[in-house]
């Protein structure tokens, strides 16, 4: 089996991809083989550019084109740019792996849900931090109860690309094409975790803040102004009785790519930092304090695929992890995606945070609340 890719989208997202997809035929073999096949943007010049670089062979301005002559649709545009592709290559039953959020509106995901439920393709959502090998063996502590009850979940995802007030706008700072901002650009990512390590997600109060109000415009003519918050906060109850704080932003000073997660439970707890990303710290009930573990050996989670223990992996693997796991999905071969059932209930997530801050209330998550 040949899998014929095509990718909407050809940035900082589309080189993660092909990379990956490049990487997998050496150390994944096990997976169907993947053509990079056609690439899809609307300037021609930078599309033909980026195909030489990634290593596709065809191209187009036309997404409705890509759709029609591919297996694989990676949607990886603006988040306003999902819904119309991914359920167009569902109906298709071309199979979908989408960036997160799954959509800039709560009702464009709800209409992508369906799609994938009415079709035999796989529709899954790239939430790719799942594949981090040291919260992989997170979830599974957790999952054995080595940390007994989990009481406490702290989640965090800061950065400070934007905090400088003459960063120029992007399409991230615009409700019309992101719908969300931070919320669900990084927040997204912190809620899917918890959700994952922890299980669901009862109640919400959120906080949302727009710190810089305007920005230098790309074209450097003017400024314009950001419509999406920069920076949120949260309180989280959980279905298990646990309570949680989340927060992100992208104007957090000092903050590169601070991802972490902190799960305590009454018998132990564990700490993550993406900034150290092959360490997982664990506290037991015998110990004075936290162990640091680094999750490099052959038996760790896809230790066995990369190199000998102590040779760290970096972030880019965990993409190529993701597209592993998808095309398992693909085969056949079981493949631990994120379907987009759970990637709705991600947004349902951060569409009760923006709500809880414009009503200045605690949003419940139960359907009849």
């Amino acid at each position: 089996m040949t899998l014929r890719a095509g990718f909407i989208g050809y940035g900082f997202m589309g080189k993660a991809h092909a990379n990956a997809l490049a990487r997998l035929p050496m150390f994944f073999p096990d997976v169907p083989a993947v053509e990079r096949h056609m690439l899809c943007g609307r300037n021609e010049e930078r599309v033909e550019a980026a195909a030489d670089r990634f290593g596709f062979t065809h191209t187009t301005d036309d997404w409705e084109t890509l759709v029609e002559s591919v297996d694989v649709v990676y949607n990886l545009g603006p988040n306003g740019l999902h819904a119309d592709p991914s359920i167009a290559a569902l109906e298709r039953d071309v199979h979908v792996l989408c960036e997160k959020p799954l959509a800039s509106t709560l009702e464009d995901a709800e209409r992508m849900v369906e799609a994938a439920r009415d079709s035999d393709a796989v529709a899954a959502c790239a939430f790719n931090y799942r594949y981090v090998p040291a919260l992989r063996l997170a979830k599974d502590l957790i999952d054995r109860g080595a940390l007994g009850d989990v009481r406490h979940v702290r989640g965090s995802y800061l950065g400070d690309w934007q905090a400088d007030a003459d960063h120029p706008w992007t399409w991230r700072n615009d409700a019309d094409l992101a719908g969300y901002g931070q919320v669900a650009d990084v927040g997204s990512h912190t809620i899917d975790l918890v959700r994952w390590l922890v299980g669901g997600i009862d109640d919400v109060s959120g906080r949302l803040a727009t710190q810089v109000e305007e920005r230098p415009a790309p074209d450097g003519d003017g400024t314009r102004p950001v419509t999406t918050d920069d920076a949120y906060v949260a309180t989280v109850s959980f279905e298990s009785g646990a309570i949680g704080v989340l927060e992100g932003s992208s104007v957090a000073t000092g903050h590169k790519a601070s991802n972490t997660v902190e799960v305590i439970g009454s018998d132990g707890a564990i700490r993550f930092d993406l900034e150290r990303l092959n360490e997982l710290e664990v506290h037991d009930a015998d110990g004075r304090g936290y162990e640091r573990i680094l999750v490099t050996d052959e038996d760790d989670p896809y230790g066995d695929r990369w190199w000998p223990a102590g040779h760290a992996i970096g972030w880019e693997h965990t993409v190529v992890h993701e597209n592993y796991e998808f095309c398992r999905a693909i085969a056949g071969d079981g493949g631990d995606v994120v379907p987009f059932s759970e990637a709705f209930e991600v947004l349902r997530i951060v569409d009760a945070l923006v709500e809880s801050d414009a009503r200045g209330e605690r949003r419940s998550l139960h359907v009849d609340d």
